[in-house]
C-alpha cells in the first residue's frame, strides 16, 4: 500500500503541475504540500460518501463566484480528494469580522434559483460533514425546511436511538406551525451552509476566509445562527457589518432557535445524545413563540 504522504504528494502534483518539495500531515484526512515557487496547497481526502468532494468544490466556487467572500481557490478534486490553496492564519480582529459581516450581507444577496438548490456542478446528494444532506428544490420555505432540514434528520436520529419517538413530536409540532414561526418571508440566499467558527479562517492578510461549505439555497438567518450556535470572534461586530449592509427584521433573534434545529439535529446523528437534547430545548424555545 502506497505511503500515505506519497499518495498527498501525488495528488498535489497532479492537479496544479508542480514540482514537491515537501508533504506535512495536519491530521488522517488533511495535508498541507509544499511546492516549487514558494505555493503551499491543502490535501483533504473527502470523509463523507461519494459526491463529498464535488459538492464542496462546487460550494467553494459557488461562495467565490459571488464576488462577495474570500474561499480558497481550487484546483482539482476527484471522487477522493481536494486539491486547495493553503490560507495563511492569523488572528480575528474586530475590523476583520465587521467586513465578514458585510461580505456575508452580499454573499446571501446574490441569491440561488430555489431554496435547496446544489450549487452549480454540485450533487444533489450532498453533505454537511459526514451526514447526508439531500438538495431538493422548493419555493417555500418553512416547507421545505422542515422537509428537507429537519425531519429527514429526526427519523436518522429516532432510527439510531439517540431520540426517543416521543421526543419527535416536539419537532413535528415546530413543523406543523412553520408557516406562523418563521417570519417574514425572504428570497432564497446563496449559504455557506456550514458556518462555525471553525470554517472561517482569519487569515494574515485581515481578512477572513470561508472553508468546507455545505453550500446550498436556503434561508439567510440559518446561516447567522450557526455563527450563534458555537461561537464567533467578535460576533456583534460581524452582525453590526451585516445589519448595516442588509437589515434584519426587529425579531430575528426569536427565530435563532428555530434555524438552529438543522445544525443541532446534525451533530446529534453524528455525534450522540448531548445535542439531541440541545436541539429538543431548540425545539422548545421555538414552540414558546
Amino acid at each position: 500500500m502506497r505511503d500515505p504522504q506519497e499518495q498527498e504528494a501525488a495528488v498535489a502534483a497532479r492537479f496544479t503541475g508542480g514540482a514537491v518539495l515537501g508533504t506535512r500531515r495536519l491530521s488522517g484526512t488533511l495535508a498541507e504540500v509544499a511546492l516549487d515557487g514558494g505555493r503551499v496547497v491543502m490535501v483533504k481526502r473527502g470523509d463523507g460518501g461519494p459526491g463529498a468532494t464535488r459538492a464542496e468544490a462546487a460550494g467553494l466556487r459557488w461562495l467565490r463566484d459571488s464576488g462577495t467572500v474570500r474561499t480558497p481557490a481550487v484546483h482539482g478534486h476527484d471522487e477522493e480528494w481536494l486539491v486547495t490553496d493553503r490560507v495563511p492564519v492569523g488572528r480575528p480582529s474586530p475590523e476583520a469580522a465587521e467586513r465578514l459581516g458585510r461580505e456575508l450581507a452580499a454573499l446571501h444577496a446574490a441569491g440561488a434559483p430555489a431554496f435547496g438548490a446544489p450549487p452549480p456542478g454540485g450533487p444533489r446528494d450532498a453533505y454537511i460533514g459526514l451526514a447526508p444532506m439531500e438538495n431538493v428544490d422548493g419555493t417555500d420555505w418553512p416547507r421545505w425546511y422542515a422537509e428537507h432540514r429537519v425531519l429527514p434528520y429526526v427519523r436518522r436520529a429516532v432510527d439510531g436511538g439517540t431520540l426517543e419517538a416521543a421526543e419527535a413530536t416536539d419537532f413535528e409540532r415546530v413543523c406543523a406551525r412553520l408557516p406562523e414561526l418563521a417570519g417574514p418571508a425572504e428570497p432564497p440566499a446563496r449559504l455557506h451552509g456550514d458556518l462555525w467558527n471553525g470554517n472561517v479562517l482569519w487569515g494574515a492578510d485581515g481578512h477572513a476566509w470561508l472553508i468546507d461549505p455545505a453550500a446550498h439555497g436556503g434561508h439567510r438567518e440559518t446561516d447567522l445562527a450557526m455563527l450563534h450556535l458555537f461561537g464567533c470572534p467578535h460576533l456583534d461586530r460581524l452582525l453590526d457589518g451585516y445589519r448595516r449592509t442588509a437589515p434584519l427584521s426587529d425579531d430575528w433573534p426569536d427565530r435563532i432557535a428555530l434555524h438552529q434545529l438543522f445544525p443541532l439535529l446534525v451533530h446529534a446523528v453524528l455525534f450522540g445524545r448531548g445535542y439531541a437534547e440541545q436541539a429538543l430545548a431548540a425545539a422548545r424555545a421555538a414552540l414558546t413563540r
